[in-house]
């Protein structure tokens, strides 16, 4: 396998964030990867695997000041930004990274929202986690934009907080999370994979789910269940044997 953290990759594709969970177990990594359990993915059924960009955030010290017209308030992050600074990861996104965010202890404020994370997508994100909130989030689930947050949350970001360092060592949900790491999610939560493991994390996670697929489909079988893609040995084992 490779070492480079966007070409490990297309190893991950098929794995479960338990398969990769008893991986690490088995590396002597326990519970030292999960990131809180509150950190979920905000709509059933996503699932991601990418490459850790990470971003730093802090809370405010000052205040928004009284916006004196429609127009301001339509701009006010603009208006924010101009006065207090902003760093931003657009520029350095690219296909296969996932936007990890530490929202340093800030109070409720959606700094996630559904324009700002899909044009995020646009740019190759495959997935964003964040430590805080995340708002529009009706709207987040009908474009079936990857988002994993702790709560949900109303409020926007000027006089809240303040997005201060990319590509740094951040801590996120309990873990620390370093840019190239791996880090990925499922309906059972999110989990992270230091990049000097994820090689051999990768061969363990995949003969846990084939070890897992397999007894799973006797079962079916046994119960007279139809077949589906999670047990559908062959399409994973070819896939795997392809990438050999």
């Amino acid at each position: 396998m490779q070492s480079d953290p966007f070409e490990l990759l297309p190893w991950y594709r098929y794995l479960r964030v338990a398969d990769v969970s008893d991986a690490l177990d088995g590396l002597g990594y326990f519970d030292r990867c999960l990131l809180d359990p509150a950190i979920r993915p905000l709509w059933p059924g996503m699932a991601f695997w990418g490459v850790a960009l990470t971003l730093r955030c802090v809370p405010a010290r000052r205040p928004m000041w009284a916006l004196k017209s429609t127009t301001d308030i339509v701009n006010a992050h603009g208006l924010w930004f101009a006065e207090v600074g902003n760093v931003g990861v657009d520029e350095l996104v690219r296909p296969g990274h996932v936007i990890v965010t530490d929202t340093g202890g800030a109070p409720e404020v959606g700094f996630w929202g559904s324009n700002n994370s899909l044009g995020a997508v646009v740019r190759g994100a495959v997935g964003i986690v964040t430590d805080g909130c995340a708002r529009d989030t009706a709207e987040l689930t009908l474009q079936r934009t990857p988002v994993c947050c702790r709560q949900r949350g109303r409020p926007i970001i000027p006089g809240r907080i303040e997005a201060i360092e990319t590509n740094a060592v951040i801590g996120c949900g309990g873990v620390q999370v370093r840019p190239g790491d791996l880090i990925g999610c499922d309906d059972d939560g999110v989990i992270l994979v230091p990049l000097e493991l994820a090689a051999d994390v990768a061969t363990h996670a995949r003969a846990v789910l084939l070890a897992d697929m397999r007894g799973r489909r006797t079962l079916y079988e046994r119960l007279g269940m139809p077949p589906d893609a999670t047990v559908d040995v062959e399409t994973v084992e070819a896939y795997y044997a392809g990438l050999a």
